[in-house]
């Protein structure tokens, strides 16, 4: 009998194997480019509530830098090896957005980074 914390396989009944195959086929129409755009505003949000920028009563105490440093950096990877495929009509935006989290990122840091060693600058380059 497969628990919830074993790797073995669970057995799934069948009407719950034909929503995973619809989901399948649905995933299959959504574009290339919605994916990659919907990854990047979830890394934006992300970043955004670890940076204590959220417009939530608790913002301060959600704020994590570390956390937001490896999500801006992830965020700052996936837009720049997307942006010759998706095109500066939807870049623009992300690479603006990126930028807005990059000097966030600054501000909201008492540690100065270097110049081209803040998150995500080795993909970006330096912000300022």
């Amino acid at each position: 009998m497969s628990t919830p914390d074993s790797n073995s396989h669970v057995y799934e009944p069948a009407d719950e194997q034909g929503n995973v195959a619809q989901q399948i086929r649905d995933i299959s129409e959504v574009p290339a480019i919605e994916v990659i755009t919907t990854a990047a505003v979830h890394l934006m949000s992300a970043s955004a509530v670890k940076l204590g920028l959220a417009a939530e009563d608790n913002a301060a105490e959600l704020k994590d830098l570390d956390e937001a440093r490896k999500l801006i950096t992830a965020l700052a990877g996936l837009v720049t090896a997307a942006a010759p495929e998706i095109g500066s009509q939807h870049a623009g935006p992300l690479r603006d957005g990126l930028r807005s989290l990059q000097l966030a990122f600054r501000e909201e840091s008492t540690i100065q980074d270097a110049p081209g060693k803040g998150p995500g600058e080795k993909y970006t380059g330096p912000v300022n």
